[in-house]
């Protein structure tokens, strides 16, 4: 997978977000078997612009760990179904751009400090995470969220990371 990252916080460098969002992409792209050619973008930022994205996209005024634009919806119509993103792309087969990410320092920080896990182990679910949603999966629907989680597992368990969902 091709990744293009704008570090907004250059905190972002410490944990190697470039190294971290490369890894835990081409995780994905192998274990779903989508094209090296598939395309995304990720801004690194912190807590007060990802507040203003959440606000303005979500209407939702507060930091959030990380935010997911999908260029096309891949969602499947039935709970819990797979989604279409083996789609991606084919209404424009020249451009395999599925989307844009933001992640928040403040909040990936502090999440992984709470859960007494490590800033790259929870960066990198993050990032599987983000580009999940980019791939039409999502967590609002009890078995949409099985689905989606099950199959973060299974790629963070292929990083080395553990379960982010085990009770602790």
């Amino acid at each position: 997978m091709q990744i293009d990252i704008l570090i907004d916080d250059p905190r972002w460098q410490e944990p190697g977000l470039e190294h971290l969002a490369q890894r835990a992409a081409d995780a994905v792209g192998d274990h779903l078997g989508l094209p090296a050619d598939t395309e995304l973008s990720i801004l690194a930022c912190d807590d007060a612009r990802i507040a203003v994205l959440n606000t303005e996209f979500r209407g939702k005024a507060a930091p959030t760990n990380v935010l997911s634009w999908p260029e096309t919806d891949l969602s499947a119509e039935e709970e819990g179904g797979t989604p279409h993103f083996s789609n991606a792309g084919a209404e424009r087969p020249d451009e395999a751009f599925i989307g844009d990410i933001a992640i928040a320092y403040d909040t990936c920080a502090r999440e992984a400090a709470e859960q007494r896990i490590s800033m790259a182990d929870h960066t990198t679910h993050l990032v599987v995470h983000g580009i999940l949603h980019l791939l039409g999966y999502d967590h609002e629907r009890d078995r949409d969220a099985t689905l989606m989680e099950g199959l973060e597992t299974v790629i963070l368990g292929k990083l080395g990371v553990a379960d982010p969902y085990r009770d602790n």
